[in-house]
């Protein structure tokens, strides 16, 4: 005869097993509409070039977390006149969860031999009166300093650190969501770093107006790109 003990442990049991089936994610978000990075940035927009180099961080090794963590990865060093000069990384996986998510900068960087400094949190200029959030940092090596500007997109969200990143992850979680995300990270190294990230952002609106229109929230998110889609078709 079973007893009244075992009976409560047994629907203790029960109920925790329930709230797990109930809090694990079951429906996958996706912003890429069924397209490409690589297709939707134009190689030419707003005066800028794309031009070849293989001077940008990019994790690249088949055999490294890296390729487990992003499905695509497009990274661009673009040109505009004679001046100006910006590299561009867009990293994207399509499933963000305890054991993958998005490598932040202030991480990615220092495994390349860099010394971070200088974070803070910012706000990305689109058009007049829309803006995302980001980050800014400097990265400097011994050969070379990088100037970035940079934002995430968990979901519909946009977390500005790792702790917001994984608030909105589990955000997303609870909600039986497992969602996709995507950095994008620019950077320029003029030698006032205030004209870097002026550059910089200057740069990413041209960026964000030039992609394709489908392609925008994944970007940005929905309702970014909403507004921006209203803006550019406005004028």
């Amino acid at each position: 005869m079973i007893s009244r003990r075992n009976m409560l442990i047994g629907a203790g049991c029960l109920a925790a097993a329930g709230g797990a089936a109930a809090l694990t994610p079951r429906h996958r978000l996706s912003l890429v509409a069924g397209g490409t990075f690589e297709d939707a940035i134009p190689m030419e927009f707003d005066g800028w070039k794309k031009r070849d180099t293989n001077a940008i961080v990019v994790p690249e090794s088949e055999d490294s977390l890296s390729a487990r963590l992003y499905s695509q990865i497009v990274g661009r060093l673009y040109t505009r006149g004679d001046d100006e000069q910006v590299m561009m990384l867009i990293a994207y996986g399509d499933t963000q969860n305890d054991l993958l998510q998005l490598h932040r900068p202030e991480v990615c960087y220092p495994a390349f031999g860099f010394q971070v400094s200088d974070s803070k949190p910012t706000e990305i200029d689109l058009v007049p009166g829309l803006a995302i959030p980001g980050r800014i940092l400097t990265a400097t090596s011994p050969n070379r300093i990088e100037h970035i500007t940079y934002w995430t997109r968990i979901g519909e969200y946009l977390p500005v650190d790792g702790r917001e990143q994984r608030l909105m992850k589990l955000r997303t979680q609870f909600a039986g969501i497992i969602p996709d995300g995507v950095l994008v990270r620019v950077s320029s190294a003029r030698e006032i770093p205030a004209e870097s990230f002026a550059l910089n952002e200057r740069f990413v609106a041209s960026l964000v107006a030039a992609t394709k229109e489908k392609m925008r929230p994944a970007l940005v998110g929905t309702q970014a790109a909403l507004v921006l889609d209203q803006r550019l078709a406005a004028g």
